[in-house]
């Protein structure tokens, strides 16, 4: 049996609690490569907290630490696992493979497309990997929509809508998503949908936008709260949530309306309104020379339905006879039960646990045989980058290009974020 790769947590908050728990559920399934040595967090009470569950879950506790440098004292780290704020993911990750460690990063990978600029000479300077925690594009689902786009299922691809509208003025998880200067929803949620759509249609060329904050107020129905309700669906926040204030002032966009050309030549109408009131609605669709796709919510399980000209709709076992070469990596197989899937029938919170697994196993195997991530730097920056377009756009009040955004050679919403940050 192969040596484990010694690893630590950096951020052991609730993002890191969750990232842990992904790697239990990794471990559980005979594939992980991985052992936790370390949890590392200003706040050791967090710190404490991580190794705790860790000892619980996975039958070992890592040292609690906090700081990179009381990290280093342990001696034997080659990866770390960065869950922190986003503001702190470019000084950590830099620092951590300055020090000849390998990094995943949650997204957004950086704050702002200057921070992703370090990340990414940081990368080359020091040939550590750095890969992206993004994972709606490895939910089989969305692998097998892929697999269908690629193999000309519904034609050349014309459009893509993307529709994400709901939330009124209730917090989205935390304070913080909704401050300009730590992440913002339009970014946070954003790098999701702007990394599923490259996912899909290639890269994106250009983008038109409008921005808005509507909602200026937030409000935190957790706040002193004894857990009764959650308004987290993955269940693990709420320590944190009962402490955050019960209002809070809003400084970050939350509201993008933005139509993106692709190189493709296909198109892409989206709207992402955190402020709508009333109905809310998601929706996802890719339409074709052909036909088209109508998508499920990421991390559902759900069917999608596949429409072609003079056809019934697809919904079922037949979509994967039109892909015949379609199979699942090794690790997503054994977790989800198939190399061949079209649904599936899980609880959110194991959807999440078993798909940050994926990007521990993938990071495991560019560790120990070479090679860079699905997600790498460049692709991150390239989310991050999308993103922003939207608030460049606004600002600028025309069209902006991807690649501007992304060499910060427009960054009139991030000036302040990187002042703030110093850089």
């Amino acid at each position: 049996m192969s040596a484990k790769i010694p690893l630590a947590i950096v951020g052991c908050g609730g993002m890191g609690h969750r990232h842990m728990y992904g790697l239990a559920e990794l471990q559980a399934s005979g594939l992980s490569p991985f052992k936790l040595v370390g949890a590392c967090d200003p706040n050791l009470d967090n710190a404490r907290s991580l190794a705790d569950q860790t000892q619980e879950c996975l039958g070992t506790r890592p040292q609690a630490v906090s700081s990179l440098e009381e990290l280093a004292v342990l001696g034997d780290v080659q990866a770390v696992d960065i869950c922190t704020l986003p503001a702190h993911h470019h000084t950590v990750a830099v620092e951590a493979m300055e020090r000849g460690w390998h990094v995943l990063c949650e997204k957004p990978v950086g704050l702002t497309t200057r921070a992703c600029k370090q990340m990414r000479e940081a990368s080359e300077r020091t040939g550590c990997i750095l890969s992206v925690a993004e994972n709606y594009r490895r939910d089989p689902i969305n692998r097998l929509a892929k697999a269908l786009l690629d193999a000309g299922a519904i034609g050349a691809p014309r459009l893509m809508l993307h529709n994400t509208i709901g939330g009124s003025n209730s917090m989205l998880i935390s304070v913080w998503r909704h401050q300009k200067d730590a992440s913002g929803v339009l970014l946070d949620v954003g790098v999701h949908f702007t990394d599923i759509m490259e996912f899909f249609l290639g890269h994106a060329l250009s983008v038109y936008a409008q921005t808005r904050l509507h909602e200026k107020t937030r409000v935190n129905p957790m706040a002193g709260d004894t857990g009764a309700h959650q308004i987290s669906s993955s269940q693990i926040y709420a320590r944190w949530q009962k402490d955050m204030p019960a209002e809070f002032e809003a400084t970050a966009d939350d509201a993008s309306y933005a139509t993106i050309l692709f190189k493709n030549g296909a198109v892409a109408q989206y709207t992402e309104d955190h402020a709508a009131r009333g109905e809310g609605m998601w929706k996802r669709a890719l339409y074709g020379s052909l036909g088209s796709m109508d998508l499920p919510g990421d991390r559902s399980g759900r069917r999608m339905k596949l429409y072609r000209e003079g056809e019934e709709t697809i919904d079922d076992a037949r979509l994967l006879d039109l892909v015949p070469d379609f199979h699942l990596d090794e690790a997503t197989a054994t977790l989800f039960g198939g190399e061949r899937l079209f649904e599936y029938d899980l609880e959110f919170q194991l959807t999440d646990r078993k798909l940050i697994a994926v990007e521990y196993w993938e990071l495991g195997q560019c560790i120990k045989r070479g090679g860079q991530p699905e997600v790498d730097i460049v692709q991150g920056a390239r989310s991050v980058a999308l993103a922003y377009a939207w608030m460049e756009s606004q600002q600028a009040g025309r069209a902006v290009t991807v690649e501007e955004v992304y060499e910060d050679q427009l960054n009139a919403y991030q000036a302040e974020i990187n002042e703030s940050m110093g850089i």
